[in-house]
């Protein structure tokens, strides 16, 4: 087996045992929440398989959908940003993202920092728009998209310092 698969799958594992176990369980404020789950998605090497990464985000979404018993929005939302992943690359990264020499666990740039903030804000907003199901609560759904990404941004970073291989 490639060494970059055998990582990708115990990241997939531990990210969601983590989502699972620990962040499942807090709830601040009654409706902020947050999901650093979605962090294999953005961690994903650049040249990888896309459609692997899609069916891995689709079972992410799913095993999330089954844990939390909510019928489906995080397999949704898991697909929408692997599928806008590309896109979200090229406005963030621009030209270096045509040359694929992109890591995203390395040092905090403002490019890597764009992309994760993007990318959470289109999986929360999916998330929630897809949960609420109703126009008419607009202004709770972008409510809790706002802070819920601001929860979930200091999770990924801290998370991503703590798995981030070190330089000797």
């Amino acid at each position: 087996m490639n060494s970059t698969l055998l990582v990708n799958i115990f990241r997939f594992i531990l990210l969601l045992a983590v989502q699972i176990v620990i962040f499942n369980n807090m709830n601040f404020l009654g409706f902020i929440m947050p999901l650093p789950y979605m962090l294999f998605i953005i961690l994903y090497p650049v040249n990888g398989n896309r459609a692997g990464l899609l069916l891995a985000s689709f079972l992410l979404g799913l095993t999330m959908d089954v844990f939390s018993n909510s019928g489906g929005v995080h397999a949704a939302s898991c697909l929408t940003l692997a599928y806008l992943r590309p896109s979200i690359f090229k406005f963030s990264f621009g030209i270096s993202y045509e040359y694929q020499t992109i890591k995203l666990n390395d040092v905090l740039t403002p490019e890597r920092f764009s992309f994760i903030l993007i990318s959470v804000i289109i999986h929360h907003f999916t998330l929630f728009i897809l949960e609420a199901f109703q126009v008419s609560f607009f202004w709770d759904i972008l409510i809790r998209t706002l802070l819920s990404t601001v929860f979930t941004i200091i999770s990924c970073i801290i998370i991503i310092y703590l798995i981030k291989p070190n330089k000797r």
